[in-house]
């Protein structure tokens, strides 16, 4: 017991050590391979992909965002309105004109010109007003005016225009001698741009969003910025972004990357000297690894079902290795009879089921008459022959039932199940007479033997040993007795038969 007992700790051992080396290549495989197309993920959103977004949406907006402020540019750099407010802004017409064919040439949402000599706001409609100090609407035309930059870009309400938000590019106008006439320009509604905003994200799969030289947040799409920030919000103080703060107290170009909310980001910031503000363009790796997790989740499971795939096939293949190593340990190769330790085996769960169920048990003991002479006669393969012939001749005999087992030598032992004495002994004298009448035909020569026979019927009291001790004593007396004949050997009875 002791001995299966360390036998199936082994198996479970080995199992064990199986699997880990298993699971254990396998795990380091995925492992190896999934960070291994993170860091390509990784490396071609940094080094790739983001930048060229940058750089085709700074392209867009060269041209649908800068284009209104070289269109400004022009306006006022254009001698016919330099000409016009030097001649006295006497026929608004032409201004009127002016200003509508620039609006319908270019496609701007409004054009406009405010003159210095008379602060007369004209638009493609018309005069619109009279700008004035103190007016909290006409701020910006003071602030121009007092700047030291050529223009500005301002979000305000457009009077002619119910008021709409707008984004206005206000442009300083000077004479031939650079003296202050006005300021001129074109807008474009705060919708218009949220809604380019909005293609660029969808176009591109990236947040996009615009911050000034302070940090503020000035031009989202209509979802707003990072974690649905407004503008006017400093990028610094939006709950989540404490990390990128430490890494970009103030906007600056170049490539961060920045953890929030359990995600990693990967930043790229752009300066656009046209409008004085920075482009940023934000991309959560979350999308993009969703994919490679399922496919590392894939392999994982692949590897687990692998693994017990040939955990379940190393298990039925030790399986089929020990019953062949137990067959090969109590079957007698020569014969393919049952050696002793084999018999040992069969003999004690025989004698069991005899006990139980009261039944009678019958034991025979079996020896090869002259067997030596035999051999040295016509040597071990003569031997051999007949120790096979035997064998079957035994098989032939008997029942399925009965245990016959090759007990060393040329002697045999044969347990006959449900079998008395006297059923026994009819049995074996059968088996004594067939073996004297059959040949073995070797090289030539019928090669004949006979056997002795020692019989003992088991008792209530009887081990296995006192069994085949009694059945070997019947068979020295056979033996004795002059070979080829049948003893049985009951409990004081010594008589040969």
């Amino acid at each position: 017991m002791p001995l299966v007992e360390h036998s199936k700790h082994s198996q479970r051992l080995l199992v064990l050590a199986l699997v880990l080396l298993l699971g254990g290549g396998f795990l380091a495989t995925s492992l190896v391979s999934y960070q291994a197309s993170l860091k390509s993920i990784r490396s071609s959103i940094v080094d790739t992909e983001l930048p060229l977004t940058s750089d085709n949406v700074y392209s867009e907006i060269q041209k649908d965002l800068v284009r209104p402020i070289l269109i400004s540019s022009m306006m006022s750099r254009d001698t016919f309105v330099r000409d016009w407010v030097m001649q006295g802004e006497k026929d608004v017409g032409q201004m009127t004109r002016y200003l509508r064919e620039i609006q319908e040439h270019y496609g701007a949402f409004t054009s406009f010109f405010v003159s210095e000599r008379t602060l007369t706001y004209y638009q493609t409609k018309g005069v619109l007003k009279q700008v004035r100090e103190g007016e909290p609407r006409d701020v910006w035309y003071f602030r121009l005016r007092d700047m030291k930059e050529p223009y500005e870009i301002n979000v305000d309400v457009d009077m002619a225009n119910q008021d709409r938000l707008t984004i206005f590019i206000n442009y300083k106008v000077f004479d031939y001698d650079g003296r202050f006439l006005g300021a001129t320009g074109v807008g474009l509604t705060v919708d218009a741009v949220i809604k380019l905003i909005d293609q660029y994200q969808r176009r591109y799969d990236r947040s996009v969003y615009f911050v000034d030289t302070e940090g503020r947040i000035v031009l989202t799409g209509a979802e707003g910025g990072p974690l649905g920030a407004r503008v006017g919000t400093s990028l610094f103080d939006v709950p989540g972004l404490d990390d990128l703060k430490s890494k970009l107290s103030r906007p600056q170009i170049g490539t961060f990357e920045y953890h929030e909310r359990g995600r990693d980001h990967f930043l790229n910031v752009r300066f656009i000297p046209e409008l004085d503000w920075y482009l940023f363009v934000d991309k959560h790796e979350g999308g993009l690894l969703d994919g490679l997790r399922k496919t590392l989740y894939l392999n994982l499971a692949i590897c687990v079902l692998v693994t017990l795939v040939v955990v379940q096939l190393l298990r039925r293949l030790m399986r089929r290795y020990q019953r062949r190593i137990a067959a090969l340990a109590t079957t007698d190769s020569l014969t393919g009879l049952p050696n002793r330790r084999g018999f040992e085996l069969l003999a004690g769960q025989a004698l069991q089921e005899a006990r139980r169920d009261r039944r009678p048990l019958a034991a025979l003991l079996l020896d090869l008459d002259h067997f030596k002479q035999l051999n040295d006669t016509y040597g071990h393969q003569a031997g051999d022959l007949v120790l096979q012939g035997f064998a079957q001749d035994l098989r032939d005999s008997l029942r399925q039932s009965d245990i016959i087992c090759r007990w060393g030598g040329e002697e045999f032992i044969i347990l006959l199940k449900d079998t008395g004495s006297a059923t026994a002994l009819q049995l074996a004298e059968k088996v004594r007479n067939d073996v004297a009448a059959r040949r073995y035909p070797f090289k030539g020569v019928n090669l004949q033997v006979t056997t002795s026979v020692g019989l003992a019927e088991m008792h209530p009291e009887d081990a296995l040993d006192s069994l085949i001790g009694r059945a070997d004593r019947g068979l020295y007396r056979a033996k004795l007795s002059g070979r080829n004949c049948v003893c049985v050997e009951p409990s004081g009875n010594h008589d040969a038969l």
